[in-house]
């Protein structure tokens, strides 16, 4: 995420504690084509073949924790079927024809995929969205089978057990509770990330799953190249945290060994099932981009729709969402998060800022307001390299943040915060208004069709005609093939 890579000590500092509303499950059993709604209900009965009866523990306890920090579960069924489909032959080819994994399609743009001990995997939208075909789609699957069946999980999991660091970092700059803070969560997380090693263990291991089910091998190669570009395109755009991108770097060394591993075990002749024109079906009318629920980015504005309130931050910051939390940076290293807190209803707004969330708060700055008819707090706190304004407001009962960043406190720095805090508000019917909603559309190219012009289809949308490009795997100059289908994004 562009706002966190300022320094190590903003994105530690701009970290705050998220809600997770913990939302019902829609999930899938590897084994068969079955879709059930799965919600608080057991782990998988039969998991694969070596698990521990912790890691089941594990796969239970935290399977609600990564459904609300990822913005709950993504509905729709014939994508649900196609995962369901594809899993079940991937487990065959994996020996585990009795295993039972719970796969989960998270509702993010964020291009991720991962796992967790017990036999639990979760790919988002943001990569039903990124992949062309079956075999795309199930080169990550199988990658991410192959960390569980290579018990890269539960040794992730390990390494996130004995680390102190991240405790050390949460409590040193909130002087917080790190048991119960939910983005200290997400960050051990993100610490205990496989390593390159078992990055390319697991890309050798998945490759043998898909080619021996049938799908075409060189598509781990294929996929891999498409999210080397979207990669560059998303830092272009400033669009987010994608943790895969980040955890899964798609470098050129990669992708050119995943080459020669389809090679090598399959030969270099094509071979494998693609269907593209059923994947593309699958994933006709697909949501993309932010989730209306999760809140929309409108210009310099923040809309959430769901819990109806809105916001305005200064011209020059570019805004993103980012798990539970939307971000805005500006070109001269300033920051703003906002997210939201878990706060007792009786506790005053300004003893909540004085609790110790964040470290370096100047107690005596703390002041109590009241704007647009909504309860606030605010203050301003200071670290070694950092400048803090800091504000907390309840609106129905809930209580949302504002941290600003600054390597120093400024004029023009304390209006844009004091202007910002001023603008939350409930939003009306023209704020709603306001919101797009985009969708994935499969066309099909007719005679005279180019690329160009099936890319001006999505001239609307930021970069559409570079997106165009990275969505269907082309360059400039390539033609379309007559009657071949083609994503297109655009309002609904």
């Amino acid at each position: 995420m562009t706002a966190l890579s300022l320094s190590k000590s903003l994105r530690l500092g701009a970290l705050a504690l998220s809600v997770l509303a913990v939302a019902s499950c829609s999930s899938l059993t590897g084994k068969s084509v079955a879709v059930t709604k799965t919600g608080d209900n057991p782990a998988p009965m039969v998991v694969p073949e070596g698990t521990e009866p912790d890691d089941v523990v594990i796969g239970r306890r935290e399977h609600p924790r990564i459904i609300a920090a990822y913005g709950g579960v993504y509905s729709d069924r014939e994508a649900e079927i196609m995962v369901a489909r594809i899993v079940g032959r991937l487990l065959a080819a994996a020996n585990q024809p009795n295993a039972q994994f719970q796969v989960t399609i998270l509702d993010t743009s964020e291009v991720n995929a991962f796992a967790l001990p017990g036999g639990y995997i979760y790919v988002t939208r943001g990569i039903l969205a990124l992949a062309s075909d079956t075999s795309e789609l199930a080169a990550v699957l199988a990658h991410e089978i192959a960390h569980v069946t290579l018990r890269h999980a539960r040794a992730r999991t390990d390494k996130t057990r004995t680390t102190q660091i991240v405790d050390r970092v949460i409590t040193g700059i909130f002087g917080g509770d790190t048991s119960t803070d939910a983005t200290a969560n997400r960050t051990r997380e993100s610490l205990a990330a496989f390593g390159q090693q078992q990055e390319l263990e697991a890309d050798r291991e998945g490759i043998k799953f898909a080619g021996k089910a049938g799908f075409d091998p060189q598509a781990a190669a294929r996929f891999l190249g498409v999210m080397s570009r979207f990669a560059t395109f998303s830092a272009g755009e400033n669009a987010g945290n994608n943790g895969f991108l980040s955890s899964h770097p798609s470098t050129p060394q990669r992708i050119q060994k995943a080459m020669e591993t389809a090679q090598q075990m399959f030969g270099t002749a094509p071979v494998g099932e693609t269907d593209r024109a059923g994947y593309m079906a699958a994933i006709s009318g697909l949501a993309f981009g932010d989730s209306p629920s999760q809140g929309s980015i409108v210009g310099n504005r923040f809309i959430q729709s769901g819990s109806k309130f809105t916001f305005t931050v200064p011209q020059g910051y570019t805004l993103q969402t980012a798990q539970s939390a939307v971000v805005g940076v500006a070109g001269d290293g300033e920051a703003v998060r906002f997210d939201s807190a878990d706060v007792q209803p009786n506790m005053p707004l300004t003893d909540y800022l004085k609790s110790g969330w964040i470290a370096g708060l100047k107690s005596e700055t703390v002041t109590s307001h009241t704007y647009n008819g909504i309860e606030m707090a605010s203050g301003l706190a200071q670290t070694e390299q950092w400048f803090f304004r800091v504000a907390v407001m309840r609106l129905d009962g809930a209580v949302y943040r504002f941290i600003f960043a600054a390597k120093a406190d400024s004029q023009r720095f304390a209006a844009g915060a004091d202007a910002t805090i001023k603008s939350f508000r409930r939003a009306e019917a023209g704020d709603l208004n306001q919101i797009r909603k985009l969708s994935m559309r499969v066309v099909t190219a007719k005679a005279g069709d180019t690329a160009d012009k099936l890319a001006a289809q999505m001239s609307g949308v930021p970069g559409g005609r570079d997106l165009f490009y990275i969505l269907n795997n082309l360059y400039p100059g390539d033609p379309v093939k007559v009657g071949e289908r083609y994503k297109v994004v655009g309002p609904n």
